[in-house]
C-alpha cells in the first residue's frame, strides 16, 4: 500500500470538513422555514419515501439514516402523530412494522419544499445552475462511495 502525503490527507480532511459545515448551515437554515412543525429529521424521512422507496421497516430507515432504532422510532412516532406516515403490522412477521408516507405526508413534504423556495432562489442567484451542475457529479460519486464503504464495513 502506498503512503499518502500529509498535505493530501489535509486536503481530504478539508473537503469533508467543508461538507460538514455546509450540511450544518443548510440544515439550520432550512429548519427555520419548515411548516407543520417539521424538524429536519422528520422532513428527511418524508423525503426518503419520495426518493427511495414507498415502504420500509423502522430498522431499514434507522440504517439508512445511521441512527439508532430508538431515535428513528421517536421520529416516526412524531410523524405518525401528525398523520404524515402510516405504520402497519408486517403481514409476513408478527413483530415487524411497515411504514409508508401518507397523502398528508406528501403534501407536507411539498409544503416544506415550497417554504424553502425563497432561500433556494437566493442561493441560485449566488451559485448559477451551470456551476452547480459541474459539482453535482462529484458530490454524487462521494455519496455513493461512502454508502458503499458503509455497507462493506
Amino acid at each position: 500500500m502506498s503512503t499518502v502525503k500529509s498535505r493530501d490527507l489535509d486536503t481530504a480532511f478539508a473537503f469533508f470538513n467543508e461538507i460538514g459545515i455546509i450540511s450544518q448551515l443548510s440544515i439550520n437554515q432550512m429548519q427555520r422555514s419548515m411548516p407543520h412543525g417539521l424538524t429536519q429529521s422528520q422532513f428527511a424521512v418524508l423525503n426518503w419515501f419520495t426518493r427511495v422507496d414507498d415502504e420500509a421497516t423502522p430498522g431499514r430507515l434507522a440504517s439508512a439514516f445511521q441512527v439508532t432504532k430508538g431515535a428513528m422510532t421517536n421520529t416516526l412516532t412524531k410523524l405518525e402523530d401528525k398523520g404524515f406516515i402510516i405504520v402497519t403490522p408486517d403481514p409476513c412477521s408478527g413483530r415487524r412494522k411497515l411504514v409508508r408516507i401518507s397523502p398528508a405526508g406528501r403534501r407536507a413534504r411539498e409544503a416544506a419544499l415550497a417554504a424553502a423556495s425563497p432561500q433556494l432562489a437566493t442561493f441560485l442567484a449566488a451559485f448559477p445552475l451551470a456551476k452547480l451542475n459541474r459539482v453535482l457529479p462529484l458530490l454524487r460519486d462521494v455519496r455513493q462511495y461512502l454508502d458503499t464503504a458503509r455497507e462493506n464495513s
